[in-house]
C-alpha cells in the first residue's frame, strides 16, 4: 500500500486501523475516523434484516455517541460505496480516503 496520498502521517494510522479491522472481522467494509481532538473510532458495515449501515455511517454514529465536535479524517477500506455526505455535512473540511482491496488509495 502506498501512502503517497496521505499528507498527514495520522491518516496513515487510520489506514492501518481500517485495513486491519477489515481483515480481522471479515466485513465487507470498515472505516476509521479521527476527530478534531485526535481520538480515533473504528466500525464496520452492518447489515441485518432490521438495520443497514455502511462503515462510514457506523463510525459516524459511534463517534457522535462520544459527542465529538469535528472530524479531521476518515479512511474507508473494502467496498467503495459509502455515504460520505454524513461526514461532509458535519465537517466539510474532513479528508475522506478509500483503500481498495488492491491497496490503491483514493480520495473521496
Amino acid at each position: 500500500m502506498s501512502s503517497a496520498l496521505f499528507s498527514n502521517p495520522e491518516d496513515e494510522k487510520l489506514s492501518i486501523l481500517a485495513t486491519s479491522t477489515l481483515k480481522r472481522t471479515g466485513a465487507a467494509q470498515s472505516a476509521a475516523l479521527r476527530d478534531s481532538t485526535g481520538r480515533t473510532y473504528v466500525a464496520i458495515a452492518i447489515s441485518t434484516p432490521h438495520l443497514a449501515l455502511d462503515a462510514i455511517a457506523a463510525v459516524f454514529t459511534v463517534s457522535m455517541a462520544s459527542q465529538i465536535s469535528g472530524i479531521e479524517a476518515v479512511v474507508v477500506a473494502g467496498l467503495k460505496t459509502c455515504a460520505t455526505e454524513v461526514i461532509r455535512s458535519h465537517s466539510p473540511q474532513a479528508a475522506i480516503f478509500h483503500i481498495a482491496q488492491s491497496g490503491e488509495i483514493s480520495s473521496l
